[in-house]
């Protein structure tokens, strides 16, 4: 998860599967980027809710691009 404001949302229905399932989609993807990392990858995260400012977005994959 995130750490904006819609990363937090809260559901309305269903609340422990989505609890469960928000959980079990963090560890995997942390599983996930560090397996990529070991084996030499570079990885940059975009949330949707970061590609709205085009400008912040363009500074981050010029800035992610050129290191």
């Amino acid at each position: 998860m995130h750490k904006c404001r819609y990363g937090r949302v809260k559901p309305a229905t269903n609340v422990k599967f989505w609890k469960t399932k928000r959980e079990s989609n963090v560890a995997r993807d942390k599983r996930n980027l560090r397996k990529l990392r070991k084996h030499g990858w570079k990885v940059l995260v975009i949330w949707e809710c970061q590609i709205k400012n085009i400008k912040k977005l363009s500074n981050k994959l010029a800035e992610f691009l050129c290191n």
